[in-house]
């Protein structure tokens, strides 16, 4: 029974973190270097470039919702990754 609960909790951890870096999510991310909002597919980390993240967004039209009513992102940004 101990192996079968073992077996069960490492099967939701490896899957949890599957999850983490799918690529069918975007986040919404400022970034100084560019002075842009942009729409990444990767987990962003915020570092001396990035200063704010959003999401996960389970669509790229979410996200691109999400980034026009971020007080913080430039209007007339249109970039995407």
């Amino acid at each position: 029974m101990k192996r079968l609960m073992l077996a069960g909790g490492l099967l939701i951890a490896a899957t949890a973190a599957g999850f983490a870096d799918d690529p069918s999510y975007f986040w919404v991310v400022g970034n100084h270097s560019t002075n842009k909002c942009e729409i990444v597919s990767t987990n962003p980390v915020i570092d001396g470039d990035i200063w704010f993240e959003d999401g996960p967004y389970n669509t790229l039209d979410d996200a691109k919702l999400a980034r026009s009513t971020i007080r913080a992102c430039p209007k007339e940004d249109s970039s995407d990754k």
